[in-house]
């Protein structure tokens, strides 16, 4: 076995997970639509477009943008670990990779760069795509022989409280980008239906942060 094979496991098993993630938010997101428009009063004109809107979203921007975050994470995580990982190489790391991975957040591309708030929005990816970097290295790292993302998580964070603190701190970068959203509207470009993406938005946020919560007691049974 190579000296580094554990580093092409773990980011096999990390990458794997991530993808898994995305698709259970993407599938709940179809699903609240479909909930949201068939309860809401609803312009009949405005439905299917909306709908139309979503589903082009989801599968293209939101899919393919998603994939290319997991992908340049993980690979800045690796160029880290084996080429060193002092702050100053790991600033310099984000500061190179940071614009690659923003275009694809939905935050970039569906929201005006000129509206005051956006830099505010930026600020907070960049801090979430700096946590995220340091995550994944931690668990990149592992030597243990472990076969599934469960072992990994278990090994990496040695209780659920330790995986709780790591995680929170993640979902509380979200909800910050959320939060400023939410009260700046004005900050998204999207021609329709502006109202009810928020509000899916948040559902969607909520559902996948009770969800990762409520793995731990899994994981850690």
């Amino acid at each position: 076995m190579f000296k580094l094979d554990y580093i092409e496991r773990n980011f096999k098993i990390i990458e794997e997970e991530m993808i898994q993630r995305m698709n259970n938010a993407l599938n709940f997101g179809r699903e609240l639509i479909d909930s949201e428009l068939q309860a809401g009063l609803f312009n009949p004109v405005l439905k299917p477009l909306i709908k139309t809107f979503y589903d082009s979203w989801s599968k293209k921007n939101a899919k393919v943008g998603t994939l290319k975050q997991i992908k340049i994470t993980l690979t800045c995580g690796k160029l880290l670990i084996q080429n060193g990982s002092g702050k100053e190489k790991f600033n310099d790391v984000i500061e190179e990779n940071f614009q690659e991975y923003l275009e694809g957040d939905q935050t970039y591309t569906h929201c005006n760069r000129k509206n005051k708030n956006f830099e505010k929005l930026k600020d907070i990816n960049k801090k979430l795509f700096s946590l995220q970097v340091g995550d994944v290295m931690k668990m990149m790292q592992t030597k243990e022989n472990i076969g599934n993302y469960d072992e990994l998580t278990r090994v990496v964070f040695k209780t659920k409280k330790d995986a709780y603190d790591a995680l929170i701190k993640n979902i509380n970068y979200n909800d910050e980008a959320i939060a400023l959203v939410e009260k700046n509207p004005s900050i998204l470009k999207i021609p329709i239906g502006k109202k009810i993406i928020l509000k899916l938005l948040r559902k969607g946020f909520e559902h996948t942060k009770l969800d990762l919560i409520q793995y731990l007691d899994i994981i850690y049974n």
